[in-house]
């Protein structure tokens, strides 16, 4: 649900929706990299519709934060990686579709977007695919997924790093690392964001709000 996205993700439910259109060639792509980031990446760092994850990476860790436009095009790197990677990741998990990038133009009204709803939707449509007989593989936001199983099915859920990290999905970092061993007997948790689980001062107020009044 919307309220699982803010919790566990932290992203915002409220706003704008996440629409646009979407271009296939690269004319269209190099000069929305140029508009954004001052370059474009080479044939060899997109393929069709996708960039390369690592063309970000690089050109985040190039970037030298002297004033506010390099800021800026840092902050989009990452919010592509993330993009790429959290919330709208494909199989591959090596590429992000460039599709985003005219969303991020303005670079003040980015938190204006309801990211929440649209990573629950792709979400949702993910499920939808995996149904098909063919299907053998699953992609999107799998933090959210595999977050909220843990959450709701305790039994299967690795011992909790940092209880009161926020988003949610932060208290598992490095759940590799970290162990298996079960938690509760408990087979269900029916309010996995009851009090007594979740301390409320643990989330942030606009998080809360929006949880607990529906407003923007």
């Amino acid at each position: 649900m919307l309220e699982d996205v803010a919790i566990i993700l932290g992203l915002s439910t409220n706003g704008m929706p996440v629409i646009g259109s979407t271009f296939n060639n690269y004319e269209a792509l190099e000069a929305e990299c140029l508009d954004k980031f001052g370059v474009a990446p080479r044939k060899t760092e997109y393929r069709g519709n996708f960039i390369k994850l690592t063309w970000f990476r690089g050109l985040k860790d190039r970037l030298v934060l002297v004033d506010d436009i390099h800021i800026q095009r840092y902050v989009k790197c990452h919010i592509m990686l993330l993009f790429g990677t959290v919330m709208f990741g494909d199989k591959s998990g090596t590429e992000v579709h460039w599709k985003f990038l005219p969303l991020l133009h303005n670079f003040a009204g980015i938190i204006q977007f309801s990211w929440g709803s649209a990573c629950l939707a792709h979400i949702y449509r993910v499920l939808c695919r995996i149904t098909r007989v063919n299907c053998k593989e699953i992609d999107g936001p799998l933090t959210l997924l595999l977050t909220g199983a843990w959450i709701c099915l305790p039994f299967l859920a690795p011992i909790l790093g940092n209880p009161r990290l926020f988003p949610i999905a932060n208290r598992w970092r490095n759940w590799e690392q970290i162990g298996h061993p079960y938690r509760f007997r408990s087979l269900f948790v029916w309010k996995a964001y009851a009090i007594g689980r979740i301390d409320l001062d643990v989330i942030p107020f606009e998080i809360r709000r929006i949880r607990l009044f529906g407003v923007s």
